[in-house]
């Protein structure tokens, strides 16, 4: 990963527009830079007319190369709210290197009053644009913007999705030719839906060129202002040299698209649960959450205080791409709750406690952005802690800590959620095109579509029992909030954690045990944890005062995490086991072999589990993926990553180990 200069570096003319310091190109045109959007962008690939020719429920996806001030972004936007049907949807994906501060973004936007209906909604979801992948949810979830930060040619292959429409949007190709090479346009190519259009303002003659090379067909038309002439035109197939694309592996397909009712049922309350069924509902799917106990985030969702923690890797890893891109999403989700009661953006300090993880922290602090982790010495980080520490180490600004019941209960509430408590599902039949979700003889609820989100419970049905879920118990302990212990600011974390005060309260944790299957609280644990909290702070133990820090006498609460092997978490569609392992049995003679065979799907079975101790951060971004999995979508996170999560991952590697 690269931290070279992640935000763009403007200057501002006397007229307060902007232009790149890096490009030396203005960000629109200085005559009018919306109208020559609506002309060059929406009027060339007939927005209009296809936004409102959408069917119900039908989701128009539009690509831009530069995502600039977003000003293409927000009249396409504007439009589509005016003409589209109100469950039609709009998803806009657009490439951006250098992503505007949310203060540069803000005075940019600032030019158009008459979109700030729009502009007001992208600034108040503009936190945590990291590098990668960043999905922003706008509009109800009517509209979603996901954003890849980063080098264009670097992005778009990992991008998986059908675009209808092309906004080529770089800076002008004299300035920044990257931006316009025949290799992007041959991603253009391979991205675009059957009938894509696609325009630009330029319109140089080796750019046409190219483009009809890689397999649209354009044509200069008639420009506006001082450009003579743009470019339009439409895909028309890739060329026939082109290489057969050998992405997409049978077990990593997409499985048949659903095109019936828009029914789901979604077996558990926890956070995974509670994702999946908003993201669904948010799609107009009429969703039935099913959980056991008498309310939502009983077990492991129903912690006091849970960190927004990032075990980061400086190498790119797959997890890592998605911690940051789930970080993202959780992130701006927390706007939306109360602050200071269901979370607080007060930061997370990650202790460098001793060489090697000093050593850790130092190779990540250089891999990603300061806005998303930065090295303080011991100095800084005390004074930022507001206690006494022995080390420096990592902070994350824009982390914190999350009442992870109350992100449960808003996810829970969209209108086209039924909650069920006191639902234990026990067996699920397919009956003709329903699942049937039983509890002994009697029918709980039947849908086309079910997600099994409980856990290590969903080893409990056949299709799923075969996934490599672990569960590992973790106790955390609450300790009275005193006026000495108050000064804490910020999340301090060494091997566990300890929380500023939320009502009058601070969590300290969590231990890690994978051989007790009793969820009490025990004195032990609380012990554990008070060893934990002298490592971090010997000040803040002595503030909380010895008087309650009896591990006989304190409360706490404990729950089971539930992990995979390779840490990553389980989401995806489902297939017959016995069925992946007969039409795919070649791969254990040689793993290199890609059959041809469909994979051998359960229709309409999904599963969205294994987030471990990073739920918060993973688990809403999961519902994202499995509503893309499910509705056909693009991907909100790059296929590699999608990939590593699919629950075909363990049959696969079991199978070319010769098991």
């Amino acid at each position: 990963m690269n931290t070279e200069m992640p935000n763009a570096q403007i200057d501002w003319d006397d007229q307060g527009r902007p232009r790149s310091r890096v490009f030396d190109d203005v960000y629109f045109s200085d005559k009018s830079g919306l109208e020559e959007t609506r002309y060059v962008f929406i009027e060339q690939n007939t927005l209009a007319e296809r936004f409102a020719a959408l069917p119900a429920n039908g989701q128009m996806v539009i690509g831009e190369t530069g995502f600039g001030t977003g000003l293409n972004f927000l009249c396409a936007w504007q439009l589509f709210e005016e003409t589209a049907r109100p469950d039609a949807r709009l998803h806009f994906i657009s490439v951006e290197k250098y992503p505007l501060t949310r203060e540069d973004l803000k005075r940019a936007l600032a030019l158009w009053p008459e979109l700030a209906t729009w502009s007001e909604q992208l600034l108040a979801a503009w936190f945590a644009i990291h590098p990668g992948f960043q999905t922003l949810s706008l509009a109800d979830g009517r509209v979603t913007l996901t954003l890849m930060i980063g080098d264009a040619l670097e992005q778009l292959p990992q991008l998986d999705a059908q675009i209808d429409a092309w906004f080529l949007d770089g800076f002008a190709p004299a300035k920044n030719p990257d931006m316009w090479t025949p290799e992007l346009f041959a991603q253009l190519a391979r991205l675009a839906a059957p009938a894509s259009t696609i325009s630009t303002f330029t319109s140089t003659g080796w750019v046409r060129r190219a483009l009809n090379e890689a397999g649209f067909k354009m044509r200069r038309t008639p420009g506006i202002g001082h450009k003579w002439e743009i470019l339009r035109g439409a895909f028309i197939g890739l060329p026939e040299n082109t290489p057969a694309s050998t992405d997409t592996k049978p077990w990593f397909a997409r499985p048949p698209r659903h095109t019936g009712e828009r029914k789901a049922i979604v077996i558990g309350g926890g956070l995974s649960g509670c994702a999946s069924a908003n993201s669904l509902a948010r799609r107009g799917w009429q969703v039935t959450l099913m959980e056991r106990h008498e309310r939502l985030a009983k077990e492991a969702s129903g912690n006091p205080q849970g960190i927004l923690y990032m075990k980061l890797s400086a190498h790119g890893t797959t997890l890592s791409q998605l911690i940051v891109s789930g970080f993202g999403y959780t992130r701006r989700l927390l706007e939306q709750l109360q602050r200071g009661r269901d979370w607080d953006d007060c930061g997370v300090l990650q202790l460098g406690f001793n060489e090697k993880e000093a050593e850790r922290q130092a190779q990540l602090a250089s891999a990603f952005p300061a806005a998303l982790v930065h090295l303080l010495d011991q100095p800084a980080a005390q004074a930022l802690a507001g206690v006494e520490l022995a080390h420096g180490g990592l902070f994350y600004p824009e982390g914190g800590w999350v009442h992870p019941p109350a992100l449960c209960h808003y996810q829970a509430l969209h209108a086209n959620v039924q909650i069920m408590t006191h639902h234990d599902v026990l067996q699920l039949n397919k009956v003709g095109d329903q699942w049937h979700a039983c509890q002994g003889d009697q029918l709980l609820a039947s849908a086309p579509v079910v997600i099994l989100a409980g856990a290590a419970e969903v080893k409990r049905f056949p299709a799923s029992s075969g996934l490599p879920l672990k569960r590992i118990r973790g106790q955390i302990t609450q300790l009275a909030e005193t006026p000495a212990s108050s000064v804490l600011k910020t999340v301090v974390c060494a091997e566990g954690y300890v929380a500023p005060g939320r009502l009058g309260e601070h969590t300290l944790g969590a231990s890690f045990d994978f051989h007790n299957e009793d969820l009490s609280t025990t004195p032990a644990g609380h012990q554990s944890n008070l060893d934990l909290l002298e490592e971090i702070s010997p000040d803040l133990k002595q503030r909380l005062g010895n008087e309650q820090l009896d591990p006989q006498t304190l409360q706490g609460w404990a729950a089971f995490r539930c992990t995979s092997p390779d840490y990553l978490p389980i989401v995806g569609p489902l297939s017959d086991p016995e069925q992946f392992a007969s039409a795919y049995a070649v791969l254990r003679k040689d793993a290199r072999q890609t059959p041809d065979t469909p994979c051998p799907w359960l229709s309409g079975l999904y599963v969205n589990s294994g987030h471990g101790s990073r739920g918060l951060i993973t688990a809403p971004l999961s519902g994202e993926i499995l509503a893309a999995w499910i509705n056909n979508e693009a991907q909100p996170v790059p296929r590699a990553v999608a990939e590593a999560c699919h629950p075909n991952r363990f049959v696969l590697r079991a199978l070319i180990r010769g098991q």
